[in-house]
């Protein structure tokens, strides 16, 4: 495990997933049988290594990870570094032959991304990217839903996502301050399109072009050692998705909004026969025969309470964490070949979806996204099918008075 000292390694993957699943007695196997899991922690930090291996009961940590790689007792690579480390570790695990689960994005190009799925299928290395949100339980609501056909044909997805990080100086940041700084792999849509491609992939269906506008909201800010800094990066963006099947997604990122929510992500879905409002939890649903008619009058204040019109949907089960369970199937693939749909090349997606995201907010136009496999064999080709397919046509003339 590599990068658990970070916020991300450390909560999610470390002790909440990786520790949880060992003091339940592992994972249990498609035969009714365990497989138990042992972590060995690496890292630059000897102490907090040391500090962290004593708090938790874990025997085993370095600092070497050429070592940990070279050792045939650790069988799965797993990465939480920041995502200007992640690509040199990544190819360093395909070459020592481990099957590696990593966070995302996968690498800082969407060339990069690809040429790390080709490598691992070279190999013949199992591999899987994390894809926690589609695990949360509002979300699983939310897909049981479009399974049963709550919706029927699906209009549109709204989707608002963010809070204020503060600036750093009269109350601490509460995210790295790498995060706003574009050298360091930062900015909100490198973080967030990942996650929405896969949001909307699997829920709604392929993104099939993105017009976004990214800002930086924020010039200045102060770092984790009390300096000022430059925001070079992103920390808002507001994108609209064309997805297949006609479906349209509007998702706003911010880390520069007050929340006026119930969550700090929620989606609004609209379909012919009912629409749902989804959080990393909660979901409300308004099916069509229980939809009222509004009347818009703006000379009269409305009194009617709307938010009561809708009926919490209920969960039917017991969701576990969505980290937890995600590992859990993912230990399941590399012990007994259990499916894996989540691989490098679902994590190149998102990588294309962001960067090409940035590209649209740069030239200020849409961008299709064409399908990729991992038949494709020129990540550059990619882009000039983009180009090509989004290419607007010549602007008419405009003559008179505006």
């Amino acid at each position: 495990m590599n990068g658990v000292s970070g916020r991300m390694g450390y909560r999610q993957h470390l002790v909440r997933s990786i520790l949880a699943i060992r003091e339940q007695g592992g994972v249990e196997l498609s035969d009714g049988t365990r497989v138990q899991v042992e972590p060995i922690l690496v890292g630059r930090s000897e102490q907090k290594l040391a500090e962290l291996a004593e708090k938790h009961g874990i025997d085993h940590w370095t600092t070497n990870l050429d070592e940990a790689l070279a050792d045939d007792r650790w069988q799965v690579y797993a990465d939480f570094l920041v995502t200007k480390a992640r690509a040199a570790a990544i190819r360093k695990a395909i070459a020592a032959g481990k099957a590696i689960y990593t966070e995302k994005p996968t690498a800082e190009s969407f060339e990069e991304a690809l040429e790390l799925a080709k490598l691992a299928t070279a190999a013949g290395i199992k591999n899987g990217v994390v894809h926690d949100k589609l695990y949360l339980p509002g979300l699983q609501k939310l897909k049981r839903l479009i399974d049963s056909g709550f919706f029927g044909r699906i209009l549109s997805v709204r989707g608002e996502f963010g809070y204020w990080v503060f600036e750093g100086d009269w109350q601490p940041a509460q995210r790295p301050s790498w995060n706003y700084r574009a050298e360091d792999g930062g900015g909100i849509i490198v973080d967030m399109f990942p996650h929405w491609n896969y949001v909307l992939e699997n829920l709604f269906g392929r993104v099939e072009s993105v017009y976004a506008k990214a800002v930086t909201e924020i010039p200045e800010r102060v770092d984790e050692k009390g300096e000022p800094y430059p925001a070079t990066a992103d920390d808002a963006a507001y994108a609209i998705f064309e997805l297949e099947g006609g479906a349209i997604a509007q998702l706003n990122s911010s880390w520069t909004t007050r929340v006026n929510r119930d969550e700090l992500v929620e989606f609004q879905v609209d379909g012919t026969l009912g629409s749902a409002v989804v959080g990393l939890f909660g979901c409300k649903i308004q099916p069509r025969n229980a939809t009222p008619k509004p009347v818009w009058n703006p000379d009269l204040a409305d009194a009617h309470d709307y938010a009561a019109d809708w009926i919490e949907s209920p969960g039917n089960r017991e969701f576990q964490n969505g980290f937890k369970t995600q590992w859990e199937e993912f230990i399941r693939h590399v012990v007994e070949d259990a499916p894996n749909h989540y691989d490098f090349l679902a994590g190149a997606r998102g990588v294309l979806l962001a960067e090409e995201g940035l590209r649209s907010s740069a030239e200020g136009r849409r961008i299709a996204i064409p399908e990729i496999t991992i038949e494709t064999t020129d990540a550059a080709a990619i882009t000039d099918a983009a180009t090509s397919v989004a290419a607007p046509d010549a602007a008419p003339e405009l003559t008179g008075a505006r």
